[in-house]
C-alpha cells in the first residue's frame, strides 16, 4: 500500500509513518517548511518528503491519501492539495483512523491520556513493558532515550501491547472528535485534566466531554488509571463507567497507588502495602504521579509491581524535558542551559519546581516562549506569573503574540524580561546570567535555535 501523508512532520503523523514504513508499506508525505528533527529520522528511514501542499501531488496516485489535523478549510488556498482530492473523489482517511485500523485493531492497546505528562508516562511504560519482554509497540509524541525512536511496531499478534500517547486536540478538519477515540484502549490512563487547546475547545466541560468518549471505547475487562487528585477526572467518570478504575496519588490522597518518600527515591504503595521501590534520577512530584500511572497500567498488561519498579529506575527520561543541553564555565562555576518542552502554565511551574527541588538556592533564569495556540491566544496568560514564581528571573519572546506579555507578567515586576525577537532575548539574558545560574528554555517549539545560541554567546563571553 502507498500512503501519502499531509503534515508527515508532526510528531503524531510522522511516528504514524515510520510505523507503515516499518510495517512494509510505501510512504511519500508532505509538510510546510520540512523541518528537522523529524525531517532527518524520515529520510533516513527512505521516506519522500515534499515541500508544501501542492495539487500536483495528487499525480503520485496513492492508495490513500492520510490526513493530518494541521490541514485546514479555514484558509481558502492554503492547502490545494486537499482541494484537489475531494474534487477528485481519492480515498482519505484521517491519521489515528488510518492507525487505528492498520495498526492498532486486535492488540492491547494501552492509552495514555491527559493535559500533563502524556510523553513521559507513556515512555515509562513502554520501557517497563519492555523490561518485562513484552516487546511493545509505540507511539510516542517525544523520543524516550531508553529506545531513541519515537515509534515502532514491536511484536505483532493478539492482544500484544502497544503504549499510545493518547491527544485530545482534534482528529482532522473532517473529523473534530479528539484522536483518541479512535483508539479503542483495553488500558487507559487519565493522567490529569486542565483546560488548554482554547482554538478548539470552548471551556474545560467540553474537553471532559471528549474525555468522557474516551472512557465509553474501554470494555468492562480492562482497566481506567485514574489521579485521584483531578476534579474534573471525578466527573467525567461520574457521567458513566463501565470498567474497572484504578487510582492513584501521593500524600495519602489515593486509595489504591501512593508514593511515600522523595521523588528520586520512593516506596510505591498498592492499598496500603509495599508494592516496590523506584530508585531514579527523575525530578518532581509530577514524575512521581506519572510513575504511579506507568506501574498500574503496566500491572494490568501483566507486569508484577515489583519488576516494573526495578524496570523504572533504568528509565533515562524524555529529550526535552529538563534535558541539559550544555554547560559554559563561568567565574569559576558553570552556567547550565536546558531544554524542556513545557508551555501550559501548570507544566511551567511544574517544570520549574523540579528544577528548584534539584538546585536549591541557585538561581534559575526562566526563559519561554508562549507558542501553543492555547498561549498565543493569550487565554492563560493572567496564569503566568504564578506559573513563574519559582524562578529568579523570566525572560519571554513576545514575537508573534497579540497580546501585551510585558502587561501579564507586570506582577512580576523587575524580575520579568520582555523581548519580540530570540536575537535580542539572548543578548538580555547573557548579560544577566552569571555563574552557577541554571537556564531553563521552555517552549513546545524549536525556540529559534536559542539553547545553541545562549550556549555559544556565554562561551564567547559576550552578549549575541
Amino acid at each position: 500500500m502507498h500512503l501519502h501523508i499531509l503534515g508527515i512532520c508532526g510528531s503524531f503523523m510522522g511516528g504514524l509513518a515510520a510505523l507503515a514504513r516499518e510495517a512494509g508499506h510505501r510512504v511519500t508525505g508532505c509538510d510546510a517548511g520540512v523541518y528537522p528533527p523529524m525531517s532527518d529520522q524520515l529520510r533516513a528511514l527512505g521516506i519522500e518528503l515534499i515541500e508544501g501542499y501542492g495539487a500536483d501531488q495528487l499525480a503520485l496516485k496513492p492508495d490513500v491519501f492520510v490526513i493530518g489535523n494541521v490541514v485546514s478549510r479555514a484558509k481558502p488556498g492554503a492547502f490545494p492539495l486537499m482541494e484537489a482530492i475531494l474534487d477528485a473523489g481519492a480515498r482519505y482517511t484521517s491519521g489515528p483512523q488510518w492507525l487505528a485500523e492498520q495498526v492498532l485493531a486486535g492488540r492491547h492497546v494501552l492509552a495514555v491520556a491527559g493535559t500533563h505528562g502524556k510523553t513521559t508516562t507513556t515512555s515509562m511504560l513502554a520501557w517497563i513493558l519492555e523490561q518485562a519482554g513484552l516487546q511493545p509497540g509505540f507511539l510516542v509524541g517525544g523520543v524516550p532515550q531508553n529506545f531513541g525512536v519515537s515509534a515502532r511496531l514491536g511484536a505483532v499478534g493478539p492482544q500484544t501491547p502497544f503504549v499510545i500517547e493518547a491527544d485530545e486536540y482534534d482528529t482532522a478538519f473532517f473529523d473534530k472528535r479528539s484522536k483518541f477515540v479512535h483508539y479503542r484502549p483495553r488500558t487507559a490512563v487519565l493522567n490529569n485534566l486542565e483546560f488548554d487547546h482554547a482554538d478548539i475547545f470552548s471551556d474545560l466541560a467540553a474537553i471532559e466531554t471528549q474525555f468522557h468518549h474516551l472512557v465509553r471505547t474501554v470494555p468492562a475487562r480492562g482497566r481506567l488509571v485514574v489521579n485521584a487528585r483531578e476534579a474534573s477526572l471525578e466527573r467525567v467518570l461520574a457521567r458513566g463507567c463501565w470498567s474497572g478504575v484504578e487510582r492513584f496519588g501521593v500524600r495519602g490522597d489515593a486509595p489504591g497507588w501512593r508514593a511515600r518518600g522523595e521523588p528520586h527515591a520512593f516506596d510505591v504503595l498498592r492499598s496500603g502495602r509495599q508494592a516496590g521501590r523506584v530508585e531514579w534520577s527523575l525530578l518532581g512530584e509530577h514524575n512521581q504521579l506519572n510513575a504511579l500511572a506507568a506501574l498500574a497500567a503496566a500491572e494490568a498488561a501483566g507486569v508484577a509491581p515489583e519488576a516494573a519498579c526495578a524496570a523504572l529506575g533504568s528509565f533515562q527520561s524524555v529529550k526535552r524535558r529538563l534535558e541539559l543541553r550544555g554547560t559554559v564555565p563561568r567565574g569559576g562555576g558553570e552556567i547550565a542551559v536546558y531544554d524542556d518542552f513545557a508551555h501550559h502554565p501548570t507544566a511551567i511551574r511544574t517544570t520549574l519546581d523540579g528544577l528548584r527541588r534539584k538546585v536549591g538556592n541557585a538561581r534559575i533564569l526562566a526563559i519561554f516562549e508562549p507558542r501553543s495556540n492555547t498561549m498565543k491566544l493569550g487565554t492563560m496568560k493572567a496564569q503566568l506569573p504564578w506559573a513563574l514564581e519559582e524562578a529568579d528571573l523570566a525572560f519571554c519572546h513576545s514575537g508573534g503574540l497579540d497580546w501585551d506579555a510585558a502587561e501579564a507578567l507586570a506582577p512580576l515586576g523587575e524580575r520579568a524580561i520582555v523581548s519580540a525577537d530570540v536575537p535580542g532575548l539572548v543578548q538580555r539574558i547573557v548579560r544577566a546570567a552569571r555563574a552557577g545560574d541554571h537556564l531553563l528554555c521552555m517552549s513546545n517549539g524549536g525556540f529559534g535555535g536559542i539553547h545553541g545560541q545562549l550556549l555559544q554567546a556565554l562561551a564567547a563571553g559576550r552578549a549575541g
